[in-house]
């Protein structure tokens, strides 16, 4: 049986990432030991929101200052090398979601169970990151 989200719970387990806590793939297991199934980050309106396999949502605001506006040219390139970036540690999840703008990024969704990220730009084009492997 899914458990039921939690708004709480929720930022409890995302707002460490802005804080530079927690890694992405910490994240992710806090999220899946949680019951996400999957997210999406709408960077237009700078919000989450989660999902699990019952179909409760939770939508929760992303909270990064100075946003950039979301370049109209969609740069695969441009997230690719923000992706790099932040596995690298070279970044913090503030400055990565700045990139992905900057590279024409408008949304992107996270599937936990098929371990991969879809990065949508502002007329469809797309690039599809599968997650490392685990080390």
């Amino acid at each position: 049986m899914a458990h039921k989200l939690n708004v709480a719970v929720i930022l409890e387990a995302t707002r460490p990432a802005f804080a530079n806590q927690m890694t992405f793939p910490q994240s992710l297991a806090e999220l899946t030991r949680i019951g996400v199934e999957w997210y999406s980050a709408d960077l237009a309106r700078l919000e989450k929101t989660h999902y699990n396999a019952a179909g409760d949502s939770v939508t929760d605001p992303l909270p990064l200052a100075d946003p950039p506006n979301i370049a109209e040219e969609f740069s695969a390139d441009g997230v690719v090398a923000a992706l790099r970036s932040i596995q690298q540690g070279k970044t913090d999840y503030a400055q990565f979601l700045r990139q992905i703008m900057s590279a024409g990024c408008a949304v992107y969704w996270v599937f936990l169970k098929g371990r991969k990220a879809i990065y949508i730009g502002r007329r469809g084009d797309f690039h599809v990151e599968n997650f490392p492997a685990a080390k």
